[in-house]
């Protein structure tokens, strides 16, 4: 096999370190050209409302709309989608739909009180966003699975209205995202795009309404819209490129390595797919895997380039350096490959999501294992969480003081108060201290 097929690494080259940062060295979003692009867009969505989004949806999207109603889809044409679909593509949505939900429904937060010895009440109530935008790609690009890691964590929050936003080029658009959001419990869709509907929702038009949350992956485009809004409206995440990192123990298939690395390669020519093994021979099976069945894949020139330029098969000293390995590239996604994953679990700090054992493939995590695949990418599962109810919920702190209560805090907070030259608050304080 060609040395550039996928770059091969050893921790104990000297300059391992440096290797590894260059391999995972990613540029953010976003360029000076698109900047400005979508600058532009937004202040015309803004100051123009629909007519923008029509002519915007009209240039990019090449359709022939009037008005903004044509490009809302019906209730009936979402029920009529299910219809659409084959039976087994309408049993794997509702299958996968069923677990999401189930597993999500577990992530619900309940609102709590105390109350203190003087009566005092202390607590936090959680409430559901009022109204959230999910951006879902079109066209070419079917993402079925991502209306319903998207859509369902907020409908099981309680969110009133979920507005789902999906381009249809040259009217073209898929039957299955379309069922996806009527199993999901979409509230409305409309088939406009871009950065144009990234404006949409979070200004709101005559015809949509201003959102509290954006989520859902998109291009470029959509992800610098997304980051300018953002402080208008809430986002999700910026995200980089997929990830995959194995860590096998030598005694997996490795054909099923070889796949599962393939699985996040063939998503772009950015996207990351890392192996770490201590057997230097496993790794060279590995690789002999890779090569006799890179060619069999329908989009081998994507994940050629991806492992080509972005891969590794890295040899470390054993499990316990995998795992720090591992930690140091805080993965989107880390498949614990070995004999016995729960022995190690509790040394992985950082991951989106942690696939446990061989029979554990990362694929099934992106369609119906049930737990969310929007996940933290970049080295941001550091200080990041996968999107979950808890990201449509909101907690607003409660406090209730008892006459006695509220005189002894009020003695406290008026020393505080005048410590930081703010009469009016200690005075507002000592209104309350009983005599």
């Amino acid at each position: 096999m060609s040395e550039q097929t996928i770059t091969r690494l050893n921790t104990r080259q000297a300059d391992f370190k440096e290797r590894l940062d260059n391999l995972l060295a990613w540029e953010s979003v976003s360029d000076t050209h698109v900047a400005a692009a979508v600058t532009d867009i937004l202040h015309q969505v803004k100051t123009r409302g629909d007519s923008a989004v029509v002519e915007y949806t009209n240039k990019f999207d090449r359709r022939n709309a009037q008005s903004i109603d044509e490009l809302v889809v019906t209730s009936e044409q979402l029920e009529s989608a299910l219809t659409r679909i084959t039976p087994d593509q309408r049993h794997a949505l509702e299958v996968a739909a069923e677990r999401i939900r189930s597993y999500h429904k577990h992530q619900l937060q309940a609102s709590w009180q105390y109350t203190e010895a003087d009566g005092t009440v202390l607590g936090q109530q959680i409430t559901a966003m009022e109204r959230v935008g999910l951006y879902v790609p079109g066209g070419k690009a079917s993402y079925p699975s991502s209306v319903l890691m998207n859509a369902i964590p907020a409908k099981v929050a309680g969110v009133d209205e979920l507005t789902m936003v999906v381009p249809a080029p040259d009217n073209h658009l898929s039957p299955m995202v379309l069922a996806a959001a009527a199993i999901a419990g979409v509230d409305r869709v409309i088939t406009i795009g871009g950065a144009q509907a990234i404006a949409a929702l979070a200004y709101g038009t005559k015809t949509i309404t201003k959102v509290d949350k954006i989520v859902g992956p998109g291009n470029i485009y959509v992800a610098t819209a997304k980051r300018a809004v953002f402080g208008q409206v809430a986002i999700d995440m910026i995200a980089g490129p997929s990830e995959i990192l194995v860590i096998c123990d030598g005694l997996t298939d490795p054909d099923w390595i070889a796949m599962d690395l393939f699985s996040q390669a063939e998503h772009d020519e950015q996207a990351q797919s890392i192996l770490l093994c201590p057997d230097a021979d496993y790794l060279d099976r590995v690789e002999a895997s890779i090569e006799r069945l890179l060619p069999t894949l329908a989009r081998n020139e994507i994940a050629s380039i991806s492992l080509k330029n972005r891969g590794a098969l890295i040899k470390v000293d054993d499990i316990a350096q995998a795992i720090e390995v591992s930690n140091r590239i805080a993965p989107e996604h880390l498949e614990l490959s070995i004999a016995n994953p729960e022995s190690v679990l509790p040394g992985v700090r950082h991951a989106g999501a942690i696939f446990m054992g061989r029979h554990t493939p990362e694929a099934l995590g992106d369609y119906c294992a049930g737990p969310n695949h929007v996940l933290p990418t970049s080295g941001t599962a550091r200080f990041s969480s996968p999107l979950g109810v808890y990201d449509f919920q909101k907690r607003s702190s409660i406090i209730m003081c008892s006459v006695e209560g509220a005189s002894e805090l009020s003695k406290v907070a008026s020393v505080l108060a005048r410590g930081e030259y703010l009469e009016a608050h200690a005075r507002s304080a000592e209104y309350r201290i009983k005599s």
